[in-house]
């Protein structure tokens, strides 16, 4: 054999070798720190969480823009805050519990759960529904997580303390149908007070009945027991009505209360705007203070300065 093609088959089968051990090297244990680097971190598990899109004040009333979603690791929700796929709020006396189960959303498996959530997102249904229309009872940062400590809903206690307004006081009165408009007068109206009783012999000389307002354009906060108006509720029935007034009105609408018959007159909700309160305090003068009296259906105006 020429020594040329000795070279050549030497060179070759050398080749054929390195080349083994290199295939030999890349499938083997060569492969194994790649891949474990290559390997994905593991995912972790968040919960979406109802917070404030803004600062919420004492006294706000919470619209659906006040809130949003945000996610949570599911490991540092607390049992207390309100979680994306609840059935209800969480109660006050759970704040401060370690939430494992708790922090899971009701019926979180399944496609068919998942439509329901992505519908509740899209139309503020759900457990967020449930905050429209609460009350801020303590201050709520905006990306703070709602609870139910800090919100107060119609119906609750402390719900008038917190509806009320600066300086305001409740007070309520007795009232009937004949005395109250009927029983169509509900909260968030706006009524005059009257007050109307027999006049004593030395008025004008004569007897009769004596009529006076009381207050003018005071907002109502309650009938009976009812703060809010559910949808398609039309009257209330009560024997109560709760007024919004100040110290010196609620002064006012005590000693009306003792002399005579109370009676409610609702305003037109274009009235909001005009002033609110005792109407004798806002006369300009002590002469423009005066009473109706009426004689065989006849009234009289008797100034009282």
């Amino acid at each position: 054999m020429k020594p040329a093609r000795i070279i050549v088959i030497a060179v070759a089968a050398v080749s054929a070798i390195g080349l083994a051990l290199v295939v030999r090297t890349m499938t083997s244990g060569g492969d194994a720190a790649p891949a474990a680097a290559a390997s994905p971190a593991p995912e972790i598990a968040t919960s979406q969480v109802l917070v404030a899109a803004r600062d919420l004040e004492i006294g706000d009333r919470i619209e659906n823009a006040d809130m949003e979603w945000r996610a949570f690791p599911q490991e540092s929700v607390n049992a207390a805050w309100i979680v994306e796929g609840a059935s209800a709020i969480p109660t006050e006396q759970r704040e401060g519990e370690a939430a494992v189960d708790a922090a899971q959303p009701s019926g979180s498996g399944g496609a068919t759960a998942e439509v329901q959530r992505t519908a509740d997102r899209l139309t503020g249904g759900g457990i967020r529904a449930q905050v429209v229309g609460a009350v801020v009872r303590e201050r709520i940062m905006a990306g703070e997580p709602i609870v139910a400590r800090k919100l107060v809903r119609a119906g609750q206690s402390g719900y008038l303390a917190v509806v009320l307004s600066p300086g305001m006081r409740a007070m309520a009165l007795r009232v009937s149908a004949e005395t109250g408009a009927g029983g169509f007068i509900l909260p968030g109206d706006r009524v005059d007070v009257i007050m109307s009783r027999r006049a004593e012999a030395e008025v004008d000389g004569q007897g009769g009945y004596v009529t006076a307002t009381v207050l003018r354009n005071v907002k109502v906060l309650a009938m009976g027991e009812v703060t809010e108006v559910a949808d398609g509720e039309q009257t209330v029935a009560a024997t109560t009505a709760t007024l919004e007034v100040t110290g010196r009105d609620a002064e006012l609408l005590a000693f009306a209360q003792a002399q005579g018959d109370l009676y409610l007159v609702l305003r037109s909700y274009a009235d909001a705007a005009e002033p609110s309160g005792g109407a004798i305090q806002q006369a300009a003068s002590p002469t423009e203070r005066s009473v109706r009296v009426f004689r065989n259906g006849e009234a009289t105006v008797v100034p009282l300065g």
